[in-house]
């Protein structure tokens, strides 16, 4: 029969129980302990951009002759099984196994359907314990028990209660382990190289920038940002980090959108590639960042390197606004504040620049250095041109208005713009104000006049570079032919 009022409260309880499970549990030879240290040997991590590693793991085994079947703890719980490579001198591969059932309260249940377990039940009021051996029949939304004749079901009595494992099954796991069935020429102690591939580890760059505007300068200090969630720790690894990301196979995303001709915005913060090779160590097309000392890489961890440090490179803060079309604004909109410098080795950072975050900060009045921005870099060359966007101006605004728009022929139109730019600082400012749209589709787009002089950016665009009096205003105008 059943007993009584049961509630299922089947983790709350069995994690209750596993508190209590490490001093009374005895280790049968099959299991691990989990109570051992680390297993990992001489370790290599190598690790790319977009969370795939390469580890290699030299450990020192002593091998029987002929078969025997070796163990290998503490390798990532999300290694790609099908990349491990085994190497040791006089054994020969036979077959290999990843266990990946670790050891949790819940799993530990789970594989306790159909064995015996104790209850333990703690009468609050006296103290007394009572104490019931009870089969497991089955874990499914909850935990059903066999005591004695009655079936029950974990019960929530309002009385402690503690479940008592006799052992922990041969196939559970305390840590990630690749097993190995190997052959051997001859007995002995000798070392055993374990590779393979793992996601879960990952790096990119952050940024410390000090922008000193009267200076017209930059501090720049570059960290690399390790973190790891492969549910395993690393242990004092030799850690190099890889700017770029191998293919990890696949085919390319097909039947994109298409275009009939490529439509540019607004500048993306790369605005040159440079064609300087840094002075870092190469493999094939990426650049290599070794770590200087051996380190831990600890799971659920973010660590932070240094590996850039630089001091008064140029920089220039200045104003930008893309216009995209032939339309009114109805009200002015904020300019981009911009802060423009290169990585060359001549007059910038002098050095390729991994992937990453960039951080800008300024000092206010009292010389305290306060946050003014971040934006995004892509794995950037040596010798190039960037304009990161650091926000929006609060005083600097353009408004685009489109003074008239005519019919000039059967397949021509002329479109008059205006574009007010105003300034409310106390210092002039530098804005480049770009119209975009001039060559969409069929259509074919140029200036017949202009009050200023403009540079052609592509088919796409121009730009005008203004220089906006401190507290005023000035005034662009042009005129447009479209022809379809």
């Amino acid at each position: 029969m059943l007993a009584g009022r049961f509630f299922m409260r089947v983790l709350a309880r069995t994690c209750a129980s596993v508190a209590a499970v490490a001093a009374v549990v005895s280790f049968p030879a099959a299991a691990q302990d989990p109570t051992q240290g680390n297993a990992q040997g001489d370790l290599a991590v190598t690790i790319y951009n977009g969370g795939q590693s390469l580890v290699q793991d030299i450990r020192q085994i002593a091998f029987p002759a002929g078969r025997s079947r070796q163990e290998f703890p503490d390798v990532s719980a999300q290694i790609r099984p099908q990349t491990v490579s085994f190497a040791a001198d006089g054994t020969a591969i036979v077959e290999q196994n990843f266990d990946y059932d670790l050891l949790s309260p819940d799993a530990l249940m789970q594989k306790a359907v159909g064995e015996t377990v104790t209850l333990l039940r703690i009468n609050p009021a006296t103290g007394a314990e009572t104490r019931e051996r009870a089969k497991v029949l089955a874990v499914n939304g909850g935990v059903v028990l066999q005591i004695g004749p009655r079936i029950e079901i974990l019960r929530d009595d309002g009385l402690p209660v503690r479940v008592i494992f006799d052992k922990i099954p041969p196939n559970l796991r305390a840590k990630p382990t690749l097993s190995i069935t190997v052959e051997s020429k001859g007995a002995g102690t000798r070392p055993a190289t374990l590779s393979y591939l793992t996601n879960g580890l990952g790096w990119s760059a952050d940024y410390v920038s000090l922008y000193d505007e009267k200076a017209g300068t930059i501090d720049v200090q570059g960290w690399v940002t390790l973190s790891n969630n492969t549910g395993t720790t690393f242990d004092n690894a030799k850690t190099l980090l890889v700017a770029g990301t191998p293919s990890a196979g696949g085919m390319a995303a097909y039947g994109q959108s298409y275009r009939y001709r490529s439509q540019p915005s607004a500048p993306g913060e790369l605005r040159r590639a440079g064609t300087e090779t840094a002075p870092r160590e190469q493999l094939g097309d990426y650049y290599l960042y070794p770590l200087a000392e051996r380190t831990t890489i600890a799971n659920a961890q973010t660590k932070q390197v240094s590996f850039l440090d630089v001091a008064k490179v140029p920089a220039q803060k200045i104003y930008e606004f893309t216009v995209d079309g032939f339309n009114n604004m109805t009200e002015p909109a904020s300019a981009a504040s911009v802060i423009k410098f290169t990585s060359s080795r001549d007059g910038g950072l002098g050095d390729a620049l991994p992937a990453g975050t960039v951080r800008f900060y300024q000092r206010d009045l009292r010389g305290d250095p306060q946050f003014i921005g971040e934006n995004q870099i892509g794995h950037t060359p040596m010798g190039s041109e960037l304009g990161l966007k650091t926000g929006d101006a609060f005083d600097v605004k353009v408004k685009a208005t489109v003074v008239s728009r005519e019919k000039r022929g059967t397949y021509v139109w002329r479109s008059s713009m205006s574009y007010l730019l105003t300034n409310a600082r106390s210092e002039p400012v530098t804005l480049d104000l770009r119209q975009r749209g001039l060559d969409w589709y069929w259509s074919e787009t140029k200036i017949i006049t202009e009050s200023q002089k403009s540079e052609r950016l592509d088919s796409d665009g121009t730009q005008w570079r203004v220089t906006v009096p401190a507290n005023g205003e000035a005034t662009i105008t042009a005129t447009f032919e479209t022809r379809y």
